[in-house]
């Protein structure tokens, strides 16, 4: 319901849940390419504590909450 389990779960397996690629990441992120395939095998409970909480909205979905045209 919110999230609780989300922390457990590798990067990777939650990016492709969303249906990202590595590139469309880092591009709504605004980080390069290479930083998130460095996180991509890690658990969301692994990273630090800023880009934790820049990724986990993304991971979720809540950014798709805020398109217009829906």
């Amino acid at each position: 319901m919110f999230g609780f389990g989300i922390n457990n779960k590798t990067v990777k397996e939650l990016r492709k849940n969303q249906g990202l690629t590595v590139k469309e990441l880092a591009h709504i992120l605004k980080l390069d390419t290479i930083d998130i395939m460095k996180i991509d095998d890690k658990k969301v409970k692994d990273l630090s504590d800023p880009l934790k909480t820049k990724i986990i909205p993304i991971l979720r979905g809540d950014y798709i909450d805020k398109i217009p045209w829906l």
